[in-house]
């Protein structure tokens, strides 16, 4: 699957440019497998128990002065108490998911027929950065991909919290599964902008 999810743009496939997110989309994983440092999501304060996506797209504010990140997550569920656990990382808390962005991913190109450096895309990043860059999460929204049985039979039986939405693992490995208009307007329902009848 990381294969195929390597082939999506940096923007999620389906989420437009608009005003409630503004900023930057960049693809944080899966990205190079030479690459060790990748960002991943942790709880303040805590160097132990990260959370690392099968996929992770980052909406970077704006603002240098109101620094935050907007995430669309993937994860890939072989069983259904593998999807229990994994729920369980992005149910709503009390307490803030911070994003970690390693240093050199942010110094590295995010593309790679193209050498400008991850941080001059991240418009609240007004000089070349000296340390990792951790961020609040704003707004999550995961994805994640059952086997066909699994799917099935949770989509009948269950309901998705607000922030979770749900596809077969078959149109996260498809071949140009990005370019699926199914999966694209999926995408598209799972961005902040969709909560809002219309945006002023």
């Amino acid at each position: 699957m990381r294969t195929q999810l390597k082939k999506w743009p940096q923007r999620p496939p389906g989420v437009v440019p608009n005003t409630k997110q503004p900023g930057t989309w960049l693809r944080g994983r899966p990205g190079d497998i030479a690459a060790t440092n990748q960002p991943y999501l942790k709880l303040p304060g805590s160097n132990r128990l990260r959370t690392l996506p099968d996929g992770l797209w980052l909406h970077f504010s704006p603002d240098s002065i109101d620094p935050y990140v907007d995430i669309l997550c993937i994860e890939a569920c072989s069983s259904l108490q593998n999807l229990l656990d994994k729920r369980s990382r992005f149910a709503p808390t009390t307490s803030s998911l911070m994003a970690y962005c390693p240093l050199d991913w942010l110094l590295s190109p995010a593309q790679p027929n193209d050498a400008t450096p991850r941080w001059r895309l991240i418009r609240m990043l007004k000089t070349e950065p000296a340390q990792p860059l951790i961020l609040p999460v704003r707004d999550v929204r995961v994805v994640f991909g059952l086997k066909t049985r699994h799917y099935e039979g949770f989509a009948r039986n269950q309901v998705a919290q607000p922030h979770e939405f749900y596809c077969p693992m078959e149109a996260l490995t498809a071949e140009g599964g990005h370019e699926d208009p199914a999966m694209r307007a999926m995408m598209a329902r799972a961005s902040a902008m969709a909560n809002f009848m219309s945006l002023p």
